[in-house]
């Protein structure tokens, strides 16, 4: 276990994490449907030219391809018993590229939600997502990860079951969660909720926060809610690049490089500390958010309006704290794009 992003949070005012994996994958050919994990065996050069892309940009730190690496996610392809296969390649390409950077850069093992709905909503126990969990964190741990990162969690019992299994592990770890429906996670979290959880955890993350959800405008209005709480835990700001859209068949996000980088200012100034790009964020984006941290210097926390002009109207009227908060939605998560 090393404390390479222990360091590195105690020693840098930001940190620039990767951008999206499922964009820049389906951008070299993946198809829809089929699991990205695999082409950690079978398209390794491809795997390598998505972490180096990343770290050329200037990402300090980027996430494995290992976002769906669990037992659960796996077997909708029929692939279960090869967690740690997947895992572990995944992991030994990052520590390539980290390795040769020419500078300090952070390998997170990237992990999921399982896919299933945690009991009583649904038939998923506490004790089995945490051993999907361990499982998928000791292949992390074995490939070399720096560190484990819990994703796009939605369920604060199975944010929690992630916690015990990288204690099992013996792994320092970060967590986000997404808060994509008016302000809480599809389950109901708020980030009020959030910062309680994580403060009560006994194998607490180096830094948690927020990714994916709506667009980046609501991502932040939930970063000013962690910071509200006055947490001491570094925050993570992992946003969409604009929202998505139809293009000729396709998915596309109407977030530009500019935007994107007015998103990385704006998130540093609301407290994140590590701040990065989630579906749609390619390496341009990421360009023209490390330029934009290195050249301007910190500013005043943005009020509510400030955020909105720079980047856009918020999804609702809500930030999810009040009591006309809806009801959980129970469905199956979709992988990170």
């Amino acid at each position: 276990m090393t404390n390479a992003l222990k360091d590195m949070l105690e020693n840098r005012d930001w940190i620039l994490a990767d951008g999206a994996t499922g964009t820049t994958l389906f951008n070299m050919g993946l198809s829809s449907g089929d699991a990205p994990e695999m082409w950690n065996v079978d398209e390794p050069k491809k795997i390598h030219a998505l972490y180096k892309g990343a770290v050329d940009a200037g990402s300090d730190l980027f996430l494995t391809n290992t976002f769906g690496g669990n037992a659960s996610r796996l077997k909708l392809h029929d692939a279960q018993n090869r967690v740690a296969e997947l895992n572990r390649a995944a992991v030994e390409i990052a520590r390539d590229v980290a390795d040769t950077a020419g500078r300090p850069v952070i390998v997170a093992g990237s992990v999921g939600p399982t896919g299933e709905i945690m009991v009583p909503m649904g038939s998923l126990t506490f004790d089995d997502a945490v051993e999907m969990f361990h499982e998928q964190a000791e292949a992390l741990k074995d490939g070399g990860a720096d560190i484990l990162w819990a994703e796009t969690m939605s369920s604060s019992d199975e944010y929690k079951a992630a916690a015990k299994a990288f204690a099992l592990a013996g792994m320092h770890w970060c967590g986000t969660m997404s808060f994509d429906t008016a302000g809480r996670t599809m389950m109901g979290v708020t980030s009020a909720d959030m910062v309680d959880m994580v403060n009560k955890l006994e194998n607490g993350p180096l830094a948690f926060g927020a990714n994916c959800g709506v667009g980046a405008s609501d991502l932040l209005r939930t970063v000013l809610g962690f910071v509200a709480q006055g947490t001491e835990t570094p925050v993570i700001a992992k946003g969409n690049a604009g929202i998505p859209k139809y293009v000729d068949g396709h998915i596309h996000y109407d977030g530009t490089p500019d935007l994107m980088a007015d998103y990385a200012i704006l998130a540093r100034d609301c407290g994140a500390t590590i701040i990065g790009g989630c579906c749609g964020t390619t390496t341009e984006h990421l360009r023209s958010m490390r330029n934009a941290l290195e050249s301007q210097e910190k500013g005043p926390r943005p009020s509510l309006e400030r955020i909105t002009d720079a980047l856009g109207g918020f999804s609702s009227a809500s930030d999810g704290t009040d009591d006309d908060a809806p009801k959980p939605r129970v469905t199956r998560r979709s992988r990170r794009a």
